[in-house]
């Protein structure tokens, strides 16, 4: 009976030993966020998040592809630490290489790290035919594998993006390319359309810059507005409203000064007079109209 009962509390001491190295385990993989197993893939992301050595992360990573292991995840990780030593370029190779070997389903995400990767080199070409072929895969029907939402992660949350919100986030990086290669004009229609399909601040303020570099101020003033007063969805950020206070110290500072001033035969300190007004109206007031609609109303009394 002894016998039995000493086994008995033997095994029950093996098991709790078990269990506890089991979430002592568990604790460790949760903590570094690393998956279970000795693979060459999980070699890589130990190499990667818990040596912090990214060089011997690429090694592992190109011996994961090479094994078949887990190709899909392999590539894009392998990617972004690439991306991250400042091998870019080497980075846009080995995708291009080798994501025949990754499933239908990984093809979405693996096209935003190349994104990513044309943005870090400054190929804006590549970036505009990229962000066009994802457009047309949306006017198809052939965007989120065939589903109306899919699940993003930003800053280790996750969400919920529609294709509607998709389709203008796409126009808008598309509008802003075209701002890199000055081409003003098309900049402006993409980003109009990106507005009507999802509007917010950050795509009104790339649409005023835009509006800025073709000297058509009061259109951007109109536009600018809405953010100031918190019509557009993100207005209230702020990193939005700091930049659409500086859009608007830049707006006044670029729009002509009235040229009827010159005509009435106005001594220099009268008009200093004027302007040191309306620079204190605009230092007190940040949201007024510009300064041109500002002296607007004066017009008729400087005649007289």
């Amino acid at each position: 009976m002894k016998k039995k009962e000493c086994a008995k509390i033997k095994m029950e001491a093996s098991v709790c030993k078990k269990g506890s190295k089991g979430k002592k385990d568990d604790l460790y993989h949760v903590i570094h966020k690393v998956p279970y197993g000795d693979s060459p893939y999980v070699k890589a992301k130990h190499a990667q998040l818990v040596e912090k050595d990214p060089e011997a992360a690429i090694v592992l990573f190109w011996k994961a592809i090479n094994a078949g292991d887990k190709v899909d995840s392999a590539l894009k990780d392998m990617a972004v630490v690439m991306k991250q030593l400042d091998r870019a370029e080497e980075a846009i190779e080995a995708i291009k290489s080798f994501r025949g070997l990754c499933s239908k389903h990984s093809q979405e995400s693996l096209d935003n790290v190349l994104l990513d990767l044309y943005k870090k080199c400054g190929k804006i070409e590549e970036q505009i035919e990229l962000l066009k072929r994802k457009l047309r895969l949306i006017y198809q029907g052939e965007a989120f594998n065939g589903r109306t939402t899919r699940t993003a992660r930003s800053h280790g949350k996750k969400f919920q993006v529609s294709i509607k919100q998709e389709t203008a986030r796409l126009l808008g990086n598309l509008g802003w390319a075209y701002m890199q290669k000055a081409n003003y004009m098309m900049a402006e229609v993409v980003f109009k359309k990106a507005q009507m399909i999802d509007a917010d601040a950050n795509k009104a303020c790339n649409l005023v810059l835009c509006l800025m570099r073709q000297s058509r101020y009061e259109e951007a003033y109109y536009i600018l507005e809405e953010v100031l007063v918190g019509k557009l969805a993100g207005s209230e950020e702020i990193k939005s409203r700091k930049r659409a206070e500086e859009l608007l110290e830049e707006l006044n500072a670029n729009i002509p000064q009235p040229e009827f001033m010159d005509d009435l035969g106005l001594d220099d300190d009268f008009v200093k007079g004027i302007d040191d007004l309306l620079n204190e109206w605009n230092t007190n007031r940040s949201r007024r109209l510009p300064i041109f609609e500002e002296i607007s109303s004066f017009r008729g009394q400087l005649a007289c």
